[in-house]
């Protein structure tokens, strides 16, 4: 069977171009992992794998289904995980979004893949600046601290002298290893006093490293 490229295709194709065009800027402009290169790649390669499978394949379902299980696997690779946090889900999100953008301007349906390209920028400079209103208010993070020696005491002593700070602080986790203890705790509190909390560890004399 000859395959034809159709004006709608073409058109289709150019639509990919500028939704993913849109976000991927917005990801480079904040210097992300997937930025204005790929996110446009993904929604041009999403629109070009759902306009061949609407050309007779056979196997519309399937190709849909490939995208989604090929897109997972393009988002895993940019979550990454270190010692007390997860990182890159935002941007896993973003690519996962961005090809459903490229399979409905496949589909043809240009102005709803605009208005979802709209709506996730949105989302993305919006979400940054109510995060920041909630900062302000309280926050929460996990601080992993490890010590030059074996002494339980510090703990407590340094546990009581951040509750100064009218911090909420849970000890999630104690371990010891060649002498030297590592602590894992949860706090709670204002933005302002867990940058003096950052401020108290740097300098304490006791403390080889946090995180």
């Amino acid at each position: 069977m000859d395959f034809i490229i159709e004006q709608k295709d073409i058109v289709s194709m150019l639509m990919a171009i500028l939704c993913g065009g849109i976000i991927g800027f917005e990801r480079e402009y904040k210097s992300k992992s997937a930025g204005f290169r790929t996110i446009i790649l993904i929604t041009l390669g999403s629109t070009i794998f759902t306009i061949v499978s609407g050309h007779g394949t056979g196997a519309d379902d399937r190709i849909a289904a490939n995208i989604i299980t090929g897109i997972g696997f393009i988002g895993a690779g940019v979550i990454f995980k270190d010692q007390v946090s997860v990182r890159g889900l935002t941007t896993a999100a973003v690519i996962w979004t961005s090809a459903a953008i490229g399979m409905t301007t496949g589909i043809g349906y240009h102005a709803l893949a605009f208005v979802f390209t709209i709506i996730t920028l949105i989302i993305l400079l919006m979400v940054s600046k109510i995060e920041k209103l909630i900062g302000k208010l309280q926050k929460q993070k996990i601080v992993s601290v490890t010590f030059r020696n074996g002494d339980f005491n510090q703990i407590r002593q340094l546990e009581e002298k951040l509750q100064d700070y009218e911090l909420l602080i849970e000890r999630l986790q104690v371990s010891k290893s060649e002498d030297m203890l590592t602590v894992i705790w949860q706090v709670s509190g204002k933005k302002r006093y867990l940058n003096q909390l950052s401020e108290t560890l740097a300098t304490h004399p006791d403390i080889i490293t946090f995180l």
